[in-house]
């Protein structure tokens, strides 16, 4: 690992403030979240069933699981700040893309795009791990993600305002402005924080066996996926349950969409905190243990009559506070793996949490129904957050 000069805000030749991975990986979040308490009236504008307009969701998950194997290794051979810079820039095309797009057809074409908005939180880890050892690393992307909590919790509420006072598309404008604020702040801040390996993508496929045969990859991979594949679970079915089960209004949504992220952010600022001291372990395992029994619990207050959405979205915070606890330290684990492939490992173990997520999304949106109530995403949440705490048992016997 190299060896780099104090930060300076604004100044290339130093690592890039941390303000900036903040808002660089924000920009991801803002684009997953923002939009979804308008897809009701987004389906109603393009004349489609809320099934079809969900794959702005899961569509969304899948393309950027895609993107992230890429993205990570074309950084590791090309460098950090160029893909950063050519990434941010397409995201704002296909943001404008999406505010012209005649039918749906179209604007899914142009919202799968918008996943180049991927490679913020991509690169955004491999640039702390560049540059600090492991439990350092955990305790940057706490503090990282914590800032981005504030993003998603805020995000859907901006939406669901917007969509109420100008229409669905006012949340794709205000995506395509704070895309291009972004660039420009790469563009002066983020210098290079990694040395160009070479040998082009194929090269980099080449070290995947090597991460691939790693059960402590597995492990803090499938940590990630499971434990975030719950909140994607969320992300596919809480528009419903929100909308059409508890018969709340589009800012209401986005107010109750934005309750895992007051957890979230609790969770990863206690990441930061605490991660090198009680290790990355242990505090990914702590995580998983809060969220299983608070979605439990909800799961158990609904099955015996007392559902409400003050239940299902209170209890979402349980959510939100063990994945912050957990998320970031099984995320440092997986790229500490092969620390000289730091961009390719945050790529893959991205890949594999992003796709898990996209699966559980469109499962919690088919399993759901006016009929059945909110309990089968309950139980989904609850069962994807305890497989995140059986799959740190890999980590067993492992260096």
């Amino acid at each position: 690992m190299a060896s780099f000069p104090a930060v300076r805000f604004l100044d290339r030749t130093t690592p890039p403030h941390i303000v900036t991975l903040i808002l660089v990986s924000g920009v991801g979040a803002l684009s997953t979240s923002i939009f979804l308490p308008s897809l009701a009236h987004m389906a109603e504008h393009f004349d489609t069933s809320y099934a079809v307009m969900q794959f702005a969701v899961s569509g969304y998950l899948l393309t950027t699981a895609v993107l992230q194997i890429v993205l990570g290794s074309v950084a590791d051979t090309f460098g950090r700040r160029p893909v950063m810079l050519a990434s941010l820039a397409l995201f704002v095309v296909a943001t404008l893309g999406t505010l012209v797009a005649p039918n749906v057809g179209s604007f899914l074409a142009f919202r799968m795009m918008q996943g180049m908005a991927v490679a913020g939180i991509v690169l955004a880890r491999a640039v702390v791990r560049d540059t600090v050892g492991q439990n350092e690393a955990a305790s940057r992307i706490g503090y990282i993600t914590m800032g981005m909590a504030l993003i998603p919790m805020i995000g859907p509420m901006i939406g669901g305002a917007l969509d109420q006072a100008f229409g669905w598309q006012a949340s794709f404008v205000l995506l395509a402005l704070v895309g291009g604020a972004v660039l420009a702040l790469v563009a002066a801040d983020q210098g290079e924080t990694s040395r160009a390996q070479g040998g082009g993508l194929s090269a980099q496929l080449r070290h995947y066996p090597a991460l691939l045969r790693s059960r402590r990859f597995w492990g803090y991979s499938l940590c990630a996926m499971f434990a975030s594949g719950a909140f994607f679970a969320l992300l596919g079915g809480a528009s419903f349950v929100a909308g059409r089960i508890y018969g709340l209004s589009p800012l209401w949504t986005g107010i109750a969409l934005g309750s895992p992220a007051i957890g979230y952010a609790l969770g990863n600022f206690l990441s930061g905190r605490f991660s090198v001291r009680v290790g990355i372990d242990r505090m990914a395992m702590m995580g998983c243990a809060v969220a299983t029994l608070g979605l439990s619990v909800s799961l158990l207050l609904t099955l015996a009559g007392n559902a409400s959405p003050w239940v299902f979205f209170g209890f979402c915070t349980a959510l939100g506070l063990g994945n912050g606890m957990t998320l970031p330290n099984s995320m440092a684990g997986s790229i500490s793996v092969r620390p000289d492939l730091a961009g390719t490992a945050s790529g893959l173990s991205g890949a594999i949490m992003t796709a898990g997520g996209a699966v559980l999304s469109v499962l919690a949106a088919g399993a759901l129904s006016v009929e059945t109530g909110s309990w089968p995403l309950q139980a989904i949440m609850a069962g994807s957050s305890a497989c995140a705490g059986l799959s740190l048992l890999l980590l067993r016997g492992t260096r």
